[in-house]
């Protein structure tokens, strides 16, 4: 093999080793999601409070004509609640076979992150509740927490909010 042709493999090789990711703020702290699981960032609109949903269950909204439930990463995480602003956006992902919103402080970017830079989470922080937690991909001025999507939620809460959501 030519060393063009080398190179090139290796870098087609590099592009598949890294993950983008669209990276968003949650109370101060920078945590992403892989692209290909968020369907669209829209802006905060009116959410419709469903009674006896999950206390972190903001709502439901109609998003062309389709009810999606609304999550609050900040309450789903345990955070600080603080209110709404100009910047917060909700994060439309795939969640195994539904679709929800998420709720964020702001979306800043689109970043392709190398894996070689990602550490699994410390044993330390891994805690029962923070099953949700991928890895830490460390970058030149900051951390970002990679979240696995599915494990957001668990099984039963996923049941609740979908129950929620139709009744």
């Amino acid at each position: 093999m030519s060393q063009t042709a080398t190179q090139t493999s290796q870098q087609a090789q590099t592009v598949l080793d890294d993950e983008q990711v669209v990276v968003f703020d949650v109370a101060n702290e920078f945590y992403a999601v892989n692209i290909a699981r968020v369907h669209e960032i829209i802006r905060l609109q009116q959410i419709t409070v469903i009674p006896g949903a999950p206390e972190f269950v903001e709502g439901v909204i109609n998003l062309r004509g389709k009810v999606i439930p609304v999550l609050d990463l900040r309450k789903r995480f345990h955070l600080n609640v603080s209110e709404h602003t100009r910047s917060s956006r909700i994060v439309v992902v795939e969640l195994s076979n539904q679709t929800i919103g998420l709720i964020v402080d702001g979306v800043s970017e689109v970043l392709r992150i190398p894996a070689d830079q990602v550490d699994p989470p410390s044993p330390l922080v891994a805690g029962i509740d923070s099953r949700y937690l991928r890895g830490i991909a460390k970058l030149e001025n900051r951390l970002i927490v990679l979240l696995d999507i599915d494990k957001v939620l668990s099984i039963l809460e996923q049941q609740q909010i979908e129950a929620s959501a139709i009744n």
